[in-house]
């Protein structure tokens, strides 16, 4: 049985603890270094409204760090007879230093310790998440500028449309992070806000300084209104979750473009031997399963945002035990957003372009806008020259301009500001830094 700081006397069935614990004190590891940051402020707080002596917090403190120092040196564990983080926490001081461990917990609950350890994990997760973000802009800004004059077909329902060029393509999802690090900022205001000092959702009669845990623990602000800190449980973690789902769905479009744009068919860009797989029957084949895993991953973070939203419905105001099913949910898939990060921008790092894709004439009707646009240009009426256009198309007569199709993307007049011939690079990199600033 685990033990329990709150235990009355009798103890739940194995079964009942089993079933209600669940994956819970594994995931509490990720929050030990945080639940000692919070008892650290929390206790300096204590000290300053006359709940702790100044030799008390002295010890406390001291004891705190010695913990701290085992976290993060990999010495701590949860023993098998205690329950959670906030319990071992607490154990550990009170074997050590005697009943002052007991006092730790004054003016506190549970649901404001986990709240506190939660806000503070997800904000420091979300800045890691920041500077992985920024390391693939950079690459993506990096590829675009290499290859701005590099001209790429474009598809609309999966058919050839109009020219685009590979400058064009990696901006796009470069820009693309830059909206999602928007959602990202968004999501860290959310978290910054501190709970602690609510207590189980109702506040204390202790004279608690919530202003000055505030500034200990680094917060930008607080979550005033006692009820509103507890209801914030899952406003977090969902809003963590759109973030996250908002980079996934950028990744997953890009992973999808890199298994059609790999086919043959396309032959739009490769990457090395070692970083695409083969068939068990087939010898030729290269599959882009980095891609495809990737995908897939993606569309699994995606979906944290759906399930944190159904957990959280339909529940009065006040903590559940619901709640506690929010780690299981948003953990992993903050650990399969990193990675999925971080290998995108490995592959990108190793990325091949094949310069010479127009070079094929199926498509040649790539430039059938080109040439309405030229003629146009040249005073003829658009209908005019669409129907024109139009019947050299059906009737296979058509040709660009002099007949010869343009070879990069200079030769083509696209100057307004996000064409091919005008990428706004460093628009989108200040769009970014606004953006990231947080």
């Amino acid at each position: 049985m685990a033990e329990t700081l709150w235990n009355k006397g009798k103890e739940a069935t194995q079964m009942v603890e089993d079933f209600t614990v669940g994956n819970d004190r594994i995931l509490d590891m990720r929050l030990a270094e945080y639940d000692v940051q919070g008892s650290m402020a929390h206790i300096k707080m204590l000290e300053s409204i006359g709940l702790l002596s100044a030799d008390e917090l002295e010890r406390l403190t001291a004891g705190l760090e010695q913990i701290l120092g085992e976290i993060k040196e990999g010495n701590f564990a949860l023993e098998d007879s205690v329950e959670d983080i906030h319990s071992q926490v607490e154990l550990l001081l009170t074997r050590r230093l005697g009943e002052i461990g007991k006092k730790i917990h004054s003016g506190r609950s549970r649901n404001d310790q986990v709240l506190v350890d939660i806000k503070l994990f997800l904000k420091d997760e979300i800045l890691k998440l920041k500077d992985r973000v920024l390391l693939l802009f950079d690459i993506l800004q990096e590829l675009s500028e290499k290859y701005r004059d590099v001209l790429l077909p474009g598809y609309t329902h999966g058919q050839v449309a109009m020219p685009s060029s590979f400058g064009l393509w990696f901006g796009a999802y470069a820009e693309s992070l830059a909206d999602d690090m928007y959602m990202l900022r968004g999501a860290y205001n959310v978290a910054d806000q501190n709970p602690l000092g609510s207590a189980a959702g109702y506040g204390s009669s202790f004279p608690l300084d919530r202003k000055m845990t505030t500034e200990l623990l680094g917060f930008g602000s607080m979550e005033y209104n006692s009820v509103a800190a507890q209801l914030s449980r899952g406003k977090s973690e969902r809003a963590v979750a759109s973030a996250i789902g908002a980079i996934a769905l950028t990744l997953n479009k890009f992973a999808s473009d890199c298994c059609m744009y790999m086919c043959p068919n396309y032959g739009f860009i490769s990457f090395p031997d070692e970083l695409t797989t083969g068939s068990s029957i087939m010898p030729h084949k290269k599959n882009p399963d980095v891609w495809e895993i990737m995908r897939g991953n993606c569309n699994r973070i995606m979906n944290a945002e759906t399930e944190i939203t159904m957990l959280c419905s339909n529940m009065p105001h006040g903590y559940h035990r619901d709640f506690q099913l929010l780690k299981d949910i948003l953990f992993p898939k903050l650990e399969l957003m990193h990675k999925c990060l971080a290998m995108a921008y490995y592959m990108l790092c190793n990325i091949r372009i094949n310069e010479n894709t127009l070079e094929n004439h199926i498509y040649d009707y790539l430039f059938t806008v080109e040439e309405v646009n030229r003629r146009v240009l040249s005073g003829t009426p658009f209908r005019d020259a669409y129907k024109a256009v139009g019947i050299e198309v059906n009737n296979g007569t058509f040709r660009y301009g002099n007949g010869k199709n343009p070879e990069k993307a200079g030769d083509l007049r696209h100057t307004h500001i996000g064409s091919i011939g005008n990428l706004a690079t460093e628009s989108i990199r200040e769009k970014m830094e606004e953006a990231s600033r947080f």
